[in-house]
Order: structure tokens, then sequence, then C-alpha cells
């Protein structure tokens, strides 16, 4: 049995340090779940002293800003530094089978949203500002349940999700930097991309020394911070602008994702879970989500908008163009993924947050939806996964232009 280290390396086989262990993407998602019910427990027991230590300052903000502001900017560096990986020599870095991902996170980006918009429109007491909450999809917690329920399912299963998620993050950072930044500081913002631009002259000049990039990364944050703009838009930059190639051992994108990932997810996500997922748990309060369009537009749009728009829109890419699904992977798997797709939670909750800031009871009734669309997703994905993989129906023979179901 291996021994666990809490600090330290080893070369020892038989020690598996922390780290490691939090580098495991079923680990992560465990303590994120973890951090979410402790949230609902303690708000639902004493609402008052879990909101008192959520707004306790320190320095410039909030507990709970440093968490959505701070440390969910580690999560978004290492999905830029993963999304860089993927551009350069992953599976985006092939159009043929990028364009088929790529269109399915789209679709699963509008029809939610859609979905949202028609729901809330047509209602006297709808609230349209909350139509870009059911577009994303949580990286961290859908490649958890993919891990868990599906260790023998095709690697390409992953890719196609990973590059789903990743895709779909970015369009929602994007949703965050143009629709949720109400004043903009050009001169702050100015600041923040030459900080990024010299961050990118230095890696391209190979300038080693952590004592460069922790400022420079540091410095781009607070600038992006003090323009309006939301700072973990500063994370996914440099994860982009940091150099990464296969045929190049000094690049420091593979270091620097393995150096990050276990702080991202056992302390950043954690922390941002904890802070932002404290709803108090009451026959009131669910009883207000079940008629609010709000929670109903958001369940929709994550449970069934995320089906129609990934796989439809993967359907319709593979029919209409040469773009085509790894060799390995059925559309019965696709549609399995689309599923996954619906659990948002992190990115879903930050965004939640951000629509409707100056509305705490539609923010309570937005974020009850959130947790309660990502459960059904995850249980409906989980069961689709498990009944898939005991029937050994994976790997089934599918042709682009005539799917499998």
């Amino acid at each position: 049995m291996k021994r666990i280290v809490l600090f330290g390396r080893s070369s020892d086989e038989d020690v598996t340090t922390v780290a490691e262990i939090l580098r495991q993407e079923t680990v992560g998602g465990v303590l994120m779940l973890a951090a979410a019910v402790l949230a609902l427990v303690w708000s639902t027991i004493d609402f008052a002293s879990y909101e008192h230590l959520r707004h306790v300052q320190l320095g410039p903000m909030s507990l709970q800003h440093w968490a959505a502001d701070g440390a969910l900017t580690i999560f978004f560096f290492v999905a830029g530094l993963e999304l860089k990986r993927e551009l350069t020599e992953g599976s985006l870095a092939r159009p043929s089978q990028a364009l088929v991902p790529i269109v399915a996170a789209l679709c699963g980006m509008i029809v939610p949203a859609l979905l949202y918009l028609s729901l809330n429109l047509a209602a006297p007491s709808g609230k349209p500002a909350g139509w870009a909450i059911p577009m994303a999809t949580d990286i961290a917690f859908a490649l958890a349940i993919l891990a868990v329920v599906g260790r023998s399912l095709p690697a390409s299963m992953r890719a196609f999700l990973l590059t789903l998620a990743i895709v779909d993050d970015l369009g929602a950072i994007i949703v965050i930097a143009t629709v949720f930044t109400e004043h903009v500081s050009l001169l702050w913002l100015l600041a923040a991309l030459v900080v990024a631009g010299l961050w990118w002259l230095l890696q391209n000049r190979r300038v080693p020394g952590w004592w460069w990039w922790l400022p420079l990364g540091v410095a781009c944050w607070w600038c992006m911070y003090r323009s309006g703009v939301h700072p973990t838009i500063a994370g996914v930059l440099l994860g982009l602008l940091t150099r990464g190639s296969a045929s190049d051992p000094t690049a420091p994108l593979d270091r620097w994702e393995h150096l990050w990932r276990p702080i991202s997810a056992g302390a950043a996500v954690p922390l941002f879970a904890f802070f932002a997922a404290g709803v108090p748990i009451s026959m009131a309060a669910l009883a207000g989500s079940v008629t609010d369009p709000v929670a109903i537009g958001i369940v929709v749009g994550l449970v069934l908008g995320k089906i129609i728009g990934i796989f439809g829109g993967s359907v319709i890419t593979a029919r209409f163009t040469r773009a085509e699904l790894a060799e390995d992977l059925s559309w019965r798997e696709v549609f399995d993924v689309s599923v996954l797709g619906g659990v948002g939670f992190t990115v879903s909750l930050l965004v939640a947050e951000l629509a409707f800031e100056t509305e705490p009871v539609t923010q309570e009734h937005a974020k009850t939806a959130v947790l309660a669309a990502s459960l059904i997703a995850a249980v409906l994905a989980t069961v689709a996964l498990r009944v898939r993989r005991r029937r050994g129906g994976y790997g089934l023979a599918r042709t682009p232009s005539e799917p499998d179901g």
C-alpha cells in the first residue's frame, strides 16, 4: 500500500504526495462537491453567521469576492493552459476533429440561452438578465463524473468533453468580459494588456525564474480588476500566452499546469464553491424557486437545452461538413456527453452572482436552480454512462451521415 506524504517530493514509487492526489479529477470533483454541501448545510442552519463570514473584509475585498475574483482566477489560468495545449498539439489543433465539439459547444451555449429567454420573456415576472447562466459547463465537475463512472470508456470521449467544456467556458468568459462589465477604465485595461504583452515577450525570450512570472501575474490580475473587467479574464489571457510546445522541453506550459492544477482543484475551486453555493434550504425558498421563471429557465436550459444544443449541433456538423467523430467515439456517447454538459456549477454560479448582484432573492433562486439542474444532469449522465458501460454499448460503428441514436 502506498504511503502518503504531505509535503515535499519523493522518488520512492511507494509514496504518493498530496499534490498527486489532488491532480486526480475525481478528487477535485469530490472536494468541490463537499465544499458546496458544507455551504448549503451551514447557510441552512445559521445563515447569519455564514453571511457574516462571506462579508469579512480582507484588504480591498470581502472573502466572497476574493474567492470569486481571486481564487477562481487560478482555475481559469489552468483552463487557459489546457486550452493552449489543445490549440497547439491537442484536439483543437486538428480542424476536422475539432469542428464537431466546437460547434457542439457553441450550440450548447446558444440553445440554453434561447430557452431561458423564451421562458422569461413570456412570463410577466420573468427576468431576461440571467440568460447567460445556463450557458456554461463545469470542466472540473463534468470530468470528475466521467472519471468516476467512465474509466473504461474511450479516451476520445474525454477529449470530446474537454474540448467542449473549454470552448464553452471560453464563451462564458467572453460573455462575462463584455456583458457584465458596466464601467471600464481604459487606462487600467491598457495597463493589463501591457503587462500581458510583457509576459508574452519574456515567454518568447525564454526568460527563466518564478520571480518574473508571479509578480507579472499578480500585476496583470490587479490591473484587470481595477479596469472593471472581471479579473478572471487575466487568468485565461496569461494561460493562452504561456509558451508550450511538444518539441520544446523548456516550455513551461506542461510544468506550470502540473504545478497549479492541485492548487486549483484543492483550494481555489472548493473555496469558490463554498462561498458561492450557500443558499439556505427551506420550503419557502424551494417553493419560490419552483414558480420563479428565472429558476425554471435555468433548469430547462441546463438539463434540456444542453442536450438539444450539444447533440443537435454535433449531428448537424457531421452531416453537412467533412468533420467527423474520432474512430472510437459513437453517437450514443456524444448523447451521454451532452447530458453531462448540463452540469453548470462553478461558472453558472459565478454568472448568477454577476447577473443578479443587486437582487438577492432572485440570485438565491438562480443559485438554487443551478445546483438543482447540475445535480439532475449529473445523476442522469451517471445513470446513462453506467447503463451503457454494463451493456457494452460503447465503440459502436457509426458514420457522420448515419448517427446510431
